[in-house]
């Protein structure tokens, strides 16, 4: 770990001074990604350097103990008992630090709610998850576009798209994918009887379209008109835009925004993603079942997570975390969820480098 950590020095001093070199300050794009990489690596760093302090300090500490004044001996015996518990401390911050960070974390995401089976309660629960995730939103100083919206008949949305812009917005988002399910007597039950209904989250990061490694000659463009709500705001212009990634058949879409360059930018992103999905399905199926197990896939019958309101209970069926505090949690406090299945996808990935 020591010489890992020695080549991160080397590589942060290196990054340290192509921050003043004049070639890399004048290229915006070029400083901002050194600038990057450069805070990226601050904490390790930091958490290095202490930890080099303290081992030193501990090497005095036991030469202390070799000397005949028992004051002396008595004083490195104190000093020890502190910082030996110290390194230990350090070492695991540092081994949680080292884990690879996922490069999307960080970006920007596509963020969309569909409301699934249960009919009118599943609109009203897909509008409440909406409220929801506008709150923790709104708590994390992110920015919200809402790109396409259908309301439900009755209140809620069978659907809704949003860009949500701010830091690590992929990275806390990414585990929400899949099917929500909600347990509650709905306002219209006239018998009290409590139904279950659900809705669907997926989260997508937002690529640039200059990073998107496809080739363009290996891409079908095809334009069409959305179709309207109801008949309303029937689109005139061919806004709809579908890629078709001819080496693998693989197709993506959007209609999401009424800009037709909007929505090349969303199907180009999920075609993307596609296509990187299948290529880590073929060379990285553990990793993959990893990923699936904390993230889901997205699809209707993969259950994420049960809102029981009438027990004021939460569940998150991939890490077994149940909370009975409901009542915050809809209120956007998700802190506490996030946090839980970031540690456990760590847990993973530190699973999966000692082996």
């Amino acid at each position: 770990m020591i010489d890992k950590l020695e080549a991160i020095q080397d590589r942060y001093h290196y990054l340290e001074e192509k921050l003043s070199d004049p070639d890399v300050l004048s290229d915006m794009k070029l400083f901002a990604k050194i600038n990057k990489e450069y805070k990226d690596l601050t904490e390790i760093i930091e958490a290095f350097k202490e930890y080099k302090i303290t081992a030193e300090n501990i090497k005095n500490a036991t030469e202390m103990l070799k000397d005949s004044d028992p004051e002396m001996k008595e004083m490195a015996e104190t000093e020890l008992g502190i910082l030996e518990p110290k390194l230990t401390e350090l070492d695991e911050k540092i081994k949680y630090l080292l884990i690879p960070k996922d490069p999307e974390d960080s970006r920007d995401a596509v963020f969309e709610i569909r409301s699934g089976t249960g009919g009118d309660e599943a609109s009203i629960f897909a509008g409440d998850l909406y409220k929801m995730y506008s709150k923790y939103f709104e708590s994390q100083g992110w920015k919200v576009e809402v790109l396409d919206e259908n309301p439900g008949s009755v209140g809620g949305y069978n659907k809704i798209v949003m860009e949500v812009y701010g830091a690590d917005v992929y990275g806390k988002l990414k585990f929400e994918s899949g099917a929500h399910r909600v347990q509650r007597v709905p306002k219209t039950e006239s018998q009290g009887r409590v139904h279950t209904s659900a809705a669907t989250v997926v989260v997508m990061p937002i690529f640039e379209e200059e990073e998107i490694d496809i080739r363009k000659d290996e891409l079908r463009t095809d334009t069409f008109r959305a179709q309207g709500a109801g008949g309303q705001h029937v689109n005139k212009t061919e806004s709809g835009v579908r890629f078709t990634h001819l080496p693998t058949g693989i197709v993506a879409e959007s209609t999401d925004s009424r800009s037709q360059h909007k929505n090349r930018e969303i199907a180009l992103s999920r075609l993307y993603v596609k296509v990187r999905e299948a290529a880590r399905e073929k060379s990285y199926t553990e990793q993959k079942d990893i990923r699936k197990s904390l993230v889901g896939s997205g699809d209707r019958s993969d259950k994420i997570r049960t809102y029981n309101y009438p027990q004021n209970r939460l569940t998150d069926h991939r890490i077994n975390l149940t909370l009975y505090n409901l009542d915050k949690v809809v209120e956007g406090d998700l802190d506490e969820i996030i946090q839980s299945l970031q540690v456990a996808e760590n847990a993973e990935k530190m699973k999966g480098s000692d082996e």
